[in-house]
């Protein structure tokens, strides 16, 4: 009787705790009890130390430490970003601003960890942009979002010692590592960690699994939209970006690249990461983002182009849940706002400006004539706002499905048979129009909105039951592959899911009905492999930059050619 009694009072005193203390490689941390979900939530804690001023480029370095007890609340902070919605940002924007927030389910368990990248272009956005309160909640894993740095602070990639490059992935990996180290203390397996992200952040997690730095950081990966075969994904050409880049911040020195490298050191973070134009670029790149790193004596998180890594099969292989929206292209129609007509009228007249950045041609006339298969292909003679649909269709391509497709059969080809791929296309009445139609898809990301609901945009209160059961479905997908490595393990309700193989099949279509499909978009994919086969360019790194006296050496040969030049002309004069 006093042993039940005494258990009944340890579960009340459990149940009344508001707060959670737990000891890290850094000292000890206060979580405080959520108010959504039965557990903590351990806001803003430090998993490295970014540079600061003239260093604002290196890679991260430790995380601080302390002997008192860290208070983990939400502090807003918040990496330096261009403000492009032109509203106040409340929110503590600092360069050192590699924090994370750990959500922990009140179990007594060990759990698997889900490590979540968020979106942006690589240029906006930070980790409690997003809720993963509704997936703790399932008390089957840990959960945790976190900063790393953004736009030219966090992906100039000049090749030197001090801009080597991927700055934003190596925070990454950082929090990766700090995982690995610490997750423990909360209750999480470090050998049983996922990987996901949203848009960029997908692109990103599909990229840190062909890294070398990452190896045996994590078992599982969901890419939601994006992929690492994408043009946005790694520069075609870093050092003719970050030129692009300096330009639109008012250089106007010389391309040598120590001059250029000393103009981006001495620009405060602020500046450097106020460009505002870089989401509604033609050619589907938002200019800056990662790069095939040149060698440099230091780690490197990217050796070589997605697609040649992919192909020779040299990279740790792992479940992969894959898949996209039905309409990813309404980003673009979001994007250009008021300004989505005359974007449609330019592309009738300039289609060649459109195509993808990662495509290269031996002449003008070239790119000209492919610019005119690929319009015919899409809109036949015309963009107009007849041809929407197919607006939406070629920059849901471009952008984000033809990407992911393409990385899907390198990953078949090279021997990953457990990869499982959706399409996400659940529309309600809550769904807005296209314009122009009175058709509705599945937007950018729609499928990852349903899963952590963003704290930016609240989801509507008035959500119809077909919303709220597909959420469902959605969680308990993502929940069984978390933690078996299959969205449908044996014994579970849902529809059987293999994983797919050749020609895209089969693939989850998650819409009003779960049903199991064949190829994925196959002709819109063949399609574009013919393109790509003839002109596809690959991302190289930056060039070895010239020593400072190597460059001092070169101008002052040229000097004296200048004036031996000068002489010659005027003995024959």
């Amino acid at each position: 009787m006093l042993r039940a009694i005494v258990l009944c009072l340890l579960s009340v005193c459990v149940l009344c705790e508001d707060s959670r203390v737990v000891h890290t490689t850094q000292g000890p941390i206060r979580g405080h009890r959520s108010s959504t979900f039965d557990g903590f939530v351990f806001y803003n804690v430090p998993y490295a130390t970014a540079p600061t001023g003239r260093d604002k480029f290196k890679e991260p370095g430790p995380p601080p430490e302390w002997e008192e007890i860290y208070d983990a609340v939400d502090r807003q902070i918040i990496c330096p970003q261009p403000n492009v919605f032109g509203v106040p940002m409340p929110y503590n924007i600092q360069e050192d601003c590699l924090i994370a927030n750990i959500y922990v389910p009140n179990v007594d368990e060990v759990l698997p960890v889900v490590v979540f990248v968020h979106g942006g272009a690589y240029i906006l956005g930070y980790g409690d942009m997003i809720s993963p309160e509704n997936m703790a909640a399932s008390k089957k894993a840990i959960f945790i979002t976190f900063n790393y740095r953004l736009a030219g602070h966090g992906f100039l990639c000049l090749g030197t010692e001090d801009i080597p490059g991927n700055t934003g992935m190596k925070d990454q990996v950082a929090m990766l590592r700090w995982v690995q180290k610490n997750i423990a203390s909360f209750g999480g397996d470090p050998k049983d960690v996922t990987i996901g992200g949203a848009s960029a952040g997908s692109s990103a997690v599909d990229l840190l699994m062909l890294s070398k730095m990452t190896k045996g950081l994590f078992n599982k990966v969901i890419p939601e939209s994006g992929a690492n075969t994408a043009a946005f994904s790694v520069q075609p050409d870093p050092i003719e970006a970050a030129k692009e880049y300096a330009k639109l911040l008012n250089y106007t020195g010389t391309d040598d690249i120590y001059e250029l490298e000393e103009f981006f050191k001495s620009l405060p973070v602020e500046v450097l990461n106020s460009v505002m134009t870089l989401l509604t670029r033609t050619d589907a790149t938002f200019l800056v983002g990662p790069c095939v790193e040149r060698e440099t004596g230091k780690e490197i998180f990217l050796h070589d182009s997605p697609v040649n890594i992919l192909k020779s099969g040299d990279y740790e292989k792992v479940p992969i849940l894959y898949g996209f929206a039905n309409m990813e292209g309404l980003f673009r129609v979001g994007v250009m706002g008021d300004d989505l007509k005359s974007d449609m009228e330019r592309m009738d007249t300039h289609f060649s400006e459109y195509l993808p950045a990662d495509l290269t041609f031996d002449t003008p006339e070239e790119r000209e004539e492919v610019a005119r298969k690929i319009k015919n292909y899409f809109f036949g003679s015309r963009v107009d706002e007849e041809h929407i649909l197919d607006y939406v269709n070629y920059f849901s391509d471009v952008l984000f499905m033809f990407s992911t497709l393409r990385s899907v059969k390198y990953h078949v080809e090279a021997g990953n048979n457990e990869i499982y791929l959706y399409e996400y296309s659940f529309t309600d009445e809550n769904t807005p129009l296209v314009p122009f139609t009175n058709i509705s898809g599945a937007t950018h990301c729609a499928q990852s909105d349903a899963l952590w609901p963003s704290k930016v945009v609240p989801t509507p209160q008035n959500t119809t039951t077909e919303y709220q059961e597909i959420q469902k479905i959605l969680q308990e997908l993502w929940i069984n592959f978390i933690t078996t490595g299959k969205p449908v393990p044996e014994g579970s309700g849902l529809p059987e899911w293999p994983a797919v193989g050749r020609n895209w099949s089969p693939h989850m279509s998650l819409g009003q009905a779960v049903e199991l499909r064949g190829s994925l978009l196959e002709e819109r994919a063949l399609f574009w492999e013919e393109i790509y086969a003839l002109h596809y360019r690959s991302p190289q790194p930056p060039p070895p930059p010239l020593s400072l006296s190597a460059a001092s050496a070169r101008a002052t040969e040229m000097h004296r050619i200048v004036e031996l030049l000068f002489l010659i002309l005027y003995i024959n004069y």
